[in-house]
């Protein structure tokens, strides 16, 4: 039967953690007033796949434990509509969860478009997917049924290229090239989002205003700034739509608000920021000034909740809703902002439910207590 399955493709799936209500995570915490719920968790196609009758009867019956195809190693994460995208390094695709139709895809398997080290990925308007290749060192275009397009880079020689963001309004696509220890390539390329031709760059390798140390991914605010993850330096860098540098955010340190290891970045409708810390195990939420809002989740030696290992990927739905991947434990949590009703589709939030659904909106500029 394994032999069978394993043809097939499928493997026992992962089970996610059950949670009573009253366990579920709120943050933050009581007595403060919930901004924040932690709602599920996806670890496999059985998480978003219906069960049919029949399959139901007979595992119950016979003790069978449900197949589906789980993810083995998850890094970057794209959402929109309640479809969420998710690159996994090992199996070397984009697994699509549809939380709304509740079907399972995968992305990027076969050629045209193999994919061989999905790393950071970003949504156009049009909904076609933008998918980094750490070892092909270019980006994947797919459209919204997961068909190749195209490719961009392939002849810029970039040396490690793990995040994308992009520009909707002013056409334009940010590669994030990592560079290494001996690479001075440690800079932000900008293309022509439909042509792919470069543009200019943003940063050099340093520690100054506007350098950068092993950048790690990018976001664009609503105003056109650009958000880059300046893991080597512990802090996030702002730069203008013309790629002058503005300001910095956090630093390196232990307390809320600080950095120790910041991985991806995600931006609201509202534009606020969502910086994964790998080393914290949580998300940090700042406003578009960069003031700490809350922080999300914490590190945990097993899988429950809103406990990571090491989380890295990040992104935010339509209705607010955020999906973070966690390597260690190969799943996605999900959260819900307090606003948004838990039976609200994904996605897809009543004008009046997203205006509100940005935790922002309660937060306010207050801090959140140190870790």
């Amino acid at each position: 039967m394994a032999g069978l399955l394993l043809a097939a493709g499928c493997a026992e799936a992962p089970k996610a953690p059950a949670a009573k209500k009253e366990d579920i995570p709120v943050f933050p915490p009581p007595p403060e007033t919930a901004r924040i719920y932690w709602e599920r968790m996806l670890m496999s196609s059985a998480d978003v796949v219906a069960d049919d009758k029949d399959g139901s009867l007979r595992r119950m019956v016979t003790g069978e434990v449900r197949a589906g195809q789980g993810i083995d190693k998850p890094y970057g994460v794209a959402a929109r509509d309640g479809k969420v995208y998710v690159g996994d390094t090992v199996g070397r695709h984009v697994a699509v969860f549809d939380l709304n139709s509740k079907k399972y895809s995968r992305i990027g398997q076969d050629d045209p478009g193999a994919l061989r080290m999905p790393f950071g990925m970003e949504l156009d308007a049009a909904g076609n997917l933008y998918v980094v290749d750490g070892t092909l060192k270019r980006v994947h275009v797919y459209d919204p049924n997961g068909k190749f397009l195209r490719m961009i880079g392939q002849d810029l020689k970039l040396s490690r290229p793990v995040g994308v963001a992009i520009d909707d309004e002013r056409k334009r696509l940010y590669v994030v090239d990592a560079g290494g220890v001996e690479s001075p390539e440690h800079k932000v390329r900008v293309l022509d989002l439909v042509t792919g031709k470069p543009l200019f760059d943003i940063g050099k390798r340093g520690d100054g205003p506007g350098e950068l140390n092993l950048p790690r991914d990018a976001a664009v605010g609503k105003d056109g700034q650009v958000y880059v993850v300046d893991g080597g330096n512990f802090r996030i860098q702002v730069f203008d739509k013309d790629g002058k540098f503005v300001k910095t955010i956090g630093a390196i340190g232990r307390q809320s608000g600080q950095f120790s290891r910041p991985k991806e970045i995600a931006v609201d409708a509202k534009g606020n920021l969502y910086v994964v810390d790998t080393a914290f195990g949580n998300f940090q939420i700042f406003d578009p000034e960069g003031r700490l809002l809350l922080d999300v989740g914490s590190r945990g030696n097993s899988n429950a909740p809103a406990k990571f290992m090491l989380p890295s990927g990040i992104a935010v739905d339509n209705d607010g809703r955020i999906y973070m991947a966690d390597q260690f434990f190969r799943k996605v949590d999900v959260f819900r902002p307090a606003e948004l009703p838990a039976s609200a589709r994904y996605g897809a939030a009543p004008a009046a439910a997203a205006a509100a659904s940005s935790p922002a909106t309660t937060a306010g500029a207050a801090p959140a207590a140190s870790r």
